[in-house]
C-alpha cells in the first residue's frame, strides 16, 4: 500500500517539465511544490551516482533552479542518502506522509449559516492558494499549469464564510485512492475549525466517489496541520526529506 501511495502522490504532483535520467524522475517547475522541481530517485539506474547527479545538475541550471534531491524511504539506490550528506549536500523539510485507510462512503457534514463549500476550477484554486499565501505570480502560474496537465483528476474547493474565502483544499483522485493537498486557512480565519470542516467535506466527496484510502504530506514541524489530521483519524506512514547544498535557498 505504501508504494502505491508513494507512486500515487509522484503522478499527483507531476509538472509539464519533467524527464527521466538513468531511472531517476527530474522534475524542473518553476513553481513553488519542491515535489514539481527535485530529484526523485525511482530506480536505481546503472550509471554512479555522482555521475548521475552531475546530469541532473545540468537540467536544474538549465531551468535556473538549484538542484534538489527527495529522499524516501523508496529512494535507489539504497546508498543515495549517506552519499549526498558525504557531499556536503543538507537535509531540510522532514516531511510526513500520513494515511487513513478505513474511508467508508458518508455523507459530508451539516454547514451553519453562512458557510457554504464550492467548487473551482484549476487556475482560479491556483490563484485563490496562492494569494492566501503570498506566492509571487509566476509560482502561481505554474501551479494552475500544473494543475491542468496533472495525470490525475483534481477537484478544488472553497469552504466561505458569506462572500470570504476563509479555507481551501483540494483532492487528487486514483481508483481508490485520494490524495489532500494544499489545505490553507486564512490568516484571519484560523483556530476556528475551518480547515477540519473542509477536510471533512473532502474526504466525504471523495468516499461517494469510491474512495478507500486517503492520503496527505505534511511538514513534520507544522503542528496544528498534523493535529487536525491526527482529529481526522490519519497517522503517519512514513517520512521523507529533501537534499540540495543550501537549503536557504531551495
Amino acid at each position: 500500500m505504501l508504494s502505491r501511495i508513494e507512486d500515487a502522490g509522484l503522478n499527483a504532483s507531476a509538472p509539464p517539465q519533467q524527464r527521466l535520467i538513468d531511472g531517476w524522475l527530474v522534475r524542473f517547475s518553476p513553481g513553488k511544490a519542491k515535489r514539481a522541481r527535485c530529484v526523485n530517485a525511482v530506480a536505481s539506474g546503472r550509471l554512479a551516482i555522482r555521475h548521475k547527479l552531475a546530469l541532473c545538475e545540468q537540467v536544474f541550471a538549465e531551468a535556473r533552479l538549484p538542484m534538489i534531491v527527495r529522499i524516501t524511504p523508496f529512494s535507489e539506490p539504497r546508498e543515495l542518502d549517506t552519499t549526498l550528506d558525504a557531499m556536503g549536500m543538507r537535509s531540510f523539510d522532514d516531511t510526513r506522509v500520513m494515511v487513513r485507510a478505513d474511508l467508508a462512503p458518508h455523507e459530508p457534514p451539516a454547514l451553519a449559516d453562512g458557510l457554504s463549500v464550492q467548487w473551482i476550477g484549476h487556475e482560479a484554486f491556483a490563484q485563490t492558494v496562492g494569494a492566501l499565501r503570498g506566492s509571487p505570480l509566476a509560482q502561481r502560474q505554474a501551479h494552475g499549469q500544473r494543475l491542468a496537465n496533472a495525470p490525475v483528476p483534481f477537484s478544488a474547493y472553497v469552504l466561505k464564510r458569506d462572500a470570504d474565502i476563509v479555507a481551501c483544499g483540494q483532492v487528487a483522485r486514483e481508483a481508490d485512492l485520494v490524495g489532500i493537498y494544499d489545505v490553507f486557512t486564512a490568516p484571519a480565519a484560523r483556530g476556528q475549525g475551518f480547515a477540519t470542516l473542509l477536510c471533512e467535506h473532502l474526504l466525504a466527496h471523495s468516499t461517494l466517489n469510491g474512495a478507500k484510502h486517503a492520503y496527505l504530506q505534511v511538514e513534520g514541524d507544522n503542528h496544528p496541520a498534523r493535529a487536525v489530521y491526527h482529529r481526522l483519524g490519519f497517522r503517519d506512514a512514513y517520512s521523507y526529506h529533501y537534499r540540495t547544498l543550501d537549503p536557504s535557498v531551495a
